[in-house]
C-alpha cells in the first residue's frame, strides 16, 4: 500500500484545524493508501499549534512542523515537501476551500498510471468582489503576455502528485520563493490539469505532455 503525504500549511487557524481533520477523516477510508498528514504551522500567533498537538496525540498519522515566526506559504510548502515520505504527495489549504472529498478521485487518477499530477483550478469567482475578480483576470492576461509559461486563471495549489514528479519539477537551487510557481506552472505542461466545482465532478482541461 502506498503512502499519501498531505501537506497542510496553517497560519492562525486554531478554529479550523479540527474541522479540517474531521473532513479529511471522512474520506480517508475511501482511498487505498496509508495517510500521512503534515501540518505546517507558519508562526501562528493564536493556538493553531496547540490544536495540532492535540490531534497528534490522538492520531498517529499526524505530524507537524512549527516555524518560530511567519515565513509565508511558500516556505511552509517547501518544509512540508521536504518532510513528506509518501510515494504520493498532496498539497491543500486548511480552510476547506480545497474540498477533501475530491482527494479519492484525484488519487485514483494517479493510481491508474496515466498521470503523475492531478491539479485543480477555480471554475468561477463566486464570493469575490467584482473589483478583485477584475484585477485577478487582468493579472493573468498580463502575465501570459510577458511570460513564455501559460498560467491558468484560478489555478490553485491543491493537487496530488507522485513523489517522482515533484522532485523532477522542483526548482532546485532557487529556494522556496518559486515553489508555488513550479507547482502551478509545471502542471500545465507535464500533466493533466483539472477544474473543480463546489459539488461537481473534476473536468479534464489538459492531457499529459506529448498528447
Amino acid at each position: 500500500m502506498k503512502k499519501l503525504s498531505v501537506i497542510v500549511p496553517a497560519y492562525n487557524e486554531e478554529e479550523t484545524v479540527e474541522l479540517f481533520y474531521d473532513a479529511f477523516a471522512k474520506v480517508e477510508n475511501q482511498m487505498d493508501v496509508e495517510p500521512e498528514l503534515i501540518f505546517v504551522d507558519d508562526g501562528s500567533k493564536d493556538k493553531t499549534l496547540v490544536e495540532i498537538k492535540k490531534l497528534q496525540k490522538l492520531h498517529e498519522e499526524i505530524h507537524y512542523i512549527s516555524f518560530s515566526r511567519n515565513f509565508g506559504k511558500e516556505a511552509a510548502l517547501y518544509a512540508g515537501l521536504q518532510k513528506a515520505s509518501g510515494e504520493l504527495v498532496a498539497v491543500m489549504d486548511i480552510d476547506l476551500q480545497d474540498p477533501p472529498e475530491l482527494l479519492p478521485q484525484m488519487v485514483k487518477m494517479i493510481e491508474e498510471g496515466e498521470y503523475d499530477s492531478v491539479a485543480t483550478r477555480r471554475k468561477d469567482r463566486d464570493g469575490e468582489s467584482r473589483v478583485r475578480s477584475f484585477f485577478a483576470r487582468q493579472f493573468y492576461k498580463w502575465i501570459n503576455k510577458v511570460s513564455s509559461l501559460e498560467l491558468v486563471d484560478g489555478a490553485r495549489d491543491f493537487r496530488v502528485m507522485t513523489r517522482q514528479w515533484w522532485i523532477a519539477c522542483f526548482p532546485c537551487g532557487n529556494g522556496n520563493d518559486s515553489v508555488r510557481d513550479s507547482l502551478t506552472g509545471s502542471a500545465l505542461t507535464l500533466t493533466i490539469f483539472l477544474t473543480k466545482t463546489a459539488n461537481g465532478p473534476l473536468v479534464k482541461l489538459h492531457g499529459p505532455s506529448g498528447d
